[in-house]
């Protein structure tokens, strides 16, 4: 009767499962169309929306914790038993009091209103109902606040009064010289609200992102782990280093080749200290395949597409690393 009853559980189960199974192996390339990495101060924030990128997947995976130092922190609440129990004077005074000996009464095996009779304690009967809710609830709240992680605000979204994409561009084709962004090319820009950018960027930098898409693709396809340390933060390698294990485990190897940049844009760009950090949107085409270690053979995948934001970081002076993926 039972295993009657649970089969069509089971089997919804069985086709997630196999769903799941299917999202994960169609989402090889780096970073396996998961969100994760660190983006400061923003990394609980969601990057500024954009015309390749209306919105991203929130972080699932970061080093960054909520509480560090840079990210913004939840004011000072009152007291846990805020609200009535928290106000000054005679009620609160007289509820903290009865609250507390009726807590020393059970102890003593009174009960909570233990000694009073007839009406009185079918009135404190109800009294105890309330307040064991009340107090529950309150705590409930108080700890929903204190597990709920700290946002942290981004730079303000901005409108460029000509709608020109400027050194922002990352349209159609290219990041960089592709767009006008540089060598005097005539071909107009893409239109869109930009994002705010505080570092001041240049198409130097644009073509550096476009060029690092590639370079992780290339590097993650070969498995070359000293390469993606040098285009890489440590905690992107650490995660691509976990994917790799899990290829090689299964005796598969992941090859992604034929990466092109289809549409891409700024989100945002900001600077902490004498960190810099930039946010883009890009859409991009790629030849995604999983293949045998042993036989070379295409075990799944193919032509595929992605749209992904990712986030790229650098010391003011330095070159620009890969420091977040995020899913579209």
């Amino acid at each position: 009767m039972l295993r009657t009853r649970f089969r069509p559980l089971l089997a919804v189960c069985a086709v997630a499962a196999t769903w799941a199974l299917m999202v994960s192996d169609a989402d090889a390339r780096a970073g396996r169309g998961g969100s994760f990495g660190s983006r400061g101060s923003q990394t609980f924030s969601a990057p500024p929306s954009t015309t390749t990128s209306p919105s991203a997947r929130p972080m699932e995976r970061s080093m960054t914790q909520p509480n560090q130092p840079g990210l913004a922190q939840r004011a000072p609440t009152t007291s846990p038993l805020g609200g009535f129990f928290g106000r000054p004077g005679f009620l609160g005074g007289m509820f903290a009091g009865f609250l507390g000996a009726g807590l020393l009464g059970m102890l003593f095996g009174h009960g909570l209103f233990g000694g009073l009779g007839g009406f009185a304690s079918i009135l404190g009967l109800l009294l105890q109902v309330v307040l064991v809710v009340f107090v529950a609830r309150m705590i409930w709240a108080w700890w929903q606040r204190r597990s709920q992680p700290a946002l942290a605000g981004g730079p303000a979204f901005r409108n460029d009064a000509s709608g020109a994409m400027g050194s922002g561009a990352l349209g159609s084709g290219a990041l960089g010289s592709g767009l006008g962004l540089g060598g005097g090319s005539a071909r107009p820009t893409a239109q869109r609200a930009s994002g705010t950018d505080e570092v001041g960027l240049t198409p130097d930098d644009f073509n550096s992102f476009e060029r690092l898409l590639g370079e992780v693709q290339a590097a993650y396809s070969t498995e070359d782990l000293g390469r993606l340390r040098s285009i890489a933060t440590p905690e992107m390698v650490s995660y691509f280093s976990e994917d790799l294990a899990a290829n090689a485990s299964k005796g598969v190897v992941n090859r992604v080749s034929d990466v092109k940049l289809q549409q891409g844009d700024l989100a945002e760009a900001w600077r902490e200290g004498d960190t810099e950090y930039a946010t883009v949107a890009m859409r991009y085409s790629l030849n995604d395949q999983m293949v045998d270690r042993q036989s070379d053979r295409v075990v799944e995948g193919g032509p595929d597409e992605a749209t992904e934001v990712w986030t790229f970081m650098r010391r003011q002076g330095g070159h620009w690393l890969v420091s977040a993926i995020q899913q579209s």
